[in-house]
């Protein structure tokens, strides 16, 4: 068989022989392309004889009883392997795709999956095994080109028999397929030169399955959402903002204010100028009591980088807050907002009861808006 090589860095004639690959790719072709891990063998998984070719070229019996990896074009298309998608995944898949993380996820109903209404139900098996996916978007222009063309499943593994090491560089990859996949995308070498890491993930809950360049210690900070109130003493608005967004958060999602650490959730405030582990002002008090919410448990915090780093998104009271964040951590400007878009919310402290009710129904109104922007994001994949 002949193989024809595409240079990625042939700009006049790339889009063109991609596409052409494309259909190749669904038509039943095996087609050689890069990733920033390591090189890969993709095959159409609704067409049974495109993957007897992909099992035979990793000549070994053992991956016959298993699903290759699905590779996606767009993370967005996680939804058609997954019906019901936990918190979790939707969380990794945005943070960390298109990325050098494969996640192998738990699918109960499989049948009832987006994919089977362009690929025969028959193939199931050649999709999931025990109940479990496996999902890649791979982090290469020529990759998601090529992939994102296509409606049907696409199923890649590196481009090495078993036992061998999977190839960085199109030379090693050529080598060891030229000749037996119909198309060789040529792109070089690739970014990191390491095969992904592997993660298990089961509703909010997670696992490394294998090593790879995204550290445990990095996926452990990426699957939390943490999101930062910040005001000056952290003793009124920012603490009524955190308890009020955990309790509209939880009302949201269907879950206690309690349950929602264990999902992943994590509320908090600190202030620019506060002394740590004072309470509430009594004002705050009060009026969180007469909505219904406890806010005897808090205790003030100043802002530190550390708060800041680990923080999703944070949400100032007024701009000159704004400005005191990114002092301290000026790489943190694309995350950090005012809690209400119209303007600043002043601080109540030495007021009455009644400049507290104006400051808390400003915060709820404000909380609703940006619940909504941060619900959204992980449910619109």
């Amino acid at each position: 068989m002949q193989t024809k090589v595409i240079s990625t860095l042939q700009s006049n004639t790339y889009a063109a022989s991609i596409a052409e690959a494309a259909v190749a790719l669904r038509e039943g072709a095996l087609v050689l392309f890069p990733t920033e891990t390591v090189y890969g063998v993709a095959a159409n998984a609704a067409d049974p004889d495109a993957l007897r070719r992909l099992r035979e070229l990793k000549n070994s019996a053992a991956v016959s009883q298993r699903p290759f990896t699905v590779h996606l074009g767009r993370k967005s298309d996680a939804g058609k392997y997954v019906t019901g998608p936990s918190a979790l995944l939707r969380r990794l898949s945005r943070k960390c795709w298109p990325g050098p993380l494969t996640m192998v996820v738990q699918e109960a109903q499989p049948e009832r999956a987006e994919i089977f209404r362009v690929c025969p139900r028959e193939q199931q098996p050649e999709l999931y095994y025990e109940g479990r996916v496996g999902l890649r978007c791979p982090d290469h222009p020529a990759a998601l080109e090529l992939i994102g063309q296509l409606d049907v499943p696409v199923v890649a593994t590196s481009a090495n028999a078993r036992g061998q090491i999977p190839p960085t560089e199109f030379e090693a990859a050529y080598n060891n397929l030229g000749g037996k996949v119909e198309y060789a995308l040529d792109a070089g070498s690739t970014k990191l030169g390491a095969a992904s890491t592997v993660i298990n993930v089961h509703d909010h809950q997670w696992s490394v399955q294998r090593a790879g360049p995204i550290q445990e210690r990095t996926l452990r900070r990426l699957s939390r959402s943490v999101i930062l109130m910040v005001c000056s003493g952290n003793s009124c608005r920012s603490p009524m903002a955190e308890y009020m967004f955990r309790n509209k958060l939880a009302e949201s999602l269907g879950m206690s204010p309690e349950e929602l650490r264990a999902a992943g959730y994590e509320v908090l405030s600190a202030g620019t100028a506060a002394c740590p582990g004072c309470e509430a002002s009594p004002g705050a008090l009060l009026e969180m009591r007469r909505r219904g919410i406890d806010l005897s448990p808090h205790r003030s915090q100043p802002l530190t980088i550390e708060l800041i780093q680990q923080a999703e998104r944070i949400y100032v009271m007024t701009p000159e807050h704004r400005a005191m964040v990114l002092d301290l951590a000026p790489g943190a400007a694309e995350v950090v907002q005012l809690l209400d878009a119209r303007g600043a919310i002043m601080d109540p402290m030495g007021g009455g009861p009644e400049e507290y009710l104006k400051t808390a129904d400003r915060l709820d109104q404000a909380i609703d808006a940006r619940l909504k922007e941060f619900v959204d994001e992980d449910r619109n994949w």
